[in-house]
């Protein structure tokens, strides 16, 4: 499964985003449209991040509020919502367990300069260089 349909099932997929997402192009078409506000519900249900993490890497709580009661997101915010949950789908990916790959993302680590990995998602730089560790992880190399 590529990376674009990992992050689509994380965000809840087609019962949440009411469309097919086959390829990256599907998923980057529904972000400029902006996802549903059920998006970040989904993340926050089903136990991906905690309020204080969405907080932090996507959105702050006030502007969660209002975003849940307009029902959409903007495109901006469904952007940083899917990086977060490119990030999310590849380490479960990586460690091939889910609960292994938040453990990681939520410990410190010397590879990333002592930074926690989730809380660099807020950038789009921060993001890539988690996944280039999560990369070398994968391909056993030492990090």
């Amino acid at each position: 499964m590529n990376t674009a349909v990992q992050a689509y099932e994380v965000v809840g997929g087609r019962e949440v985003l009411g469309i097919e997402v086959a390829h990256g192009l599907d998923l980057a078409r529904a972000v400029r449209r902006g996802f549903p506000s059920q998006a970040v519900q989904h993340l926050l249900d089903n136990g991906w991040l905690t309020l204080a993490e969405l907080d932090h890497v996507v959105m702050p709580r006030k502007t969660w509020s209002n975003r849940k009661r307009a029902g959409t997101l903007t495109a901006e915010q469904s952007d940083r919502l899917i990086r977060v949950a490119r990030v999310l789908a590849l380490a479960e990916e990586t460690f091939a367990d889910r609960s292994k790959g938040h453990d990681w993302l939520r410990r410190a680590t010397t590879a990333l300069g002592g930074e926690r990995p989730l809380d660099l998602l807020d950038t789009e730089e921060g993001a890539r260089e988690v996944e280039t560790v999560l990369g070398r992880i994968a391909h056993g190399l030492a990090v």
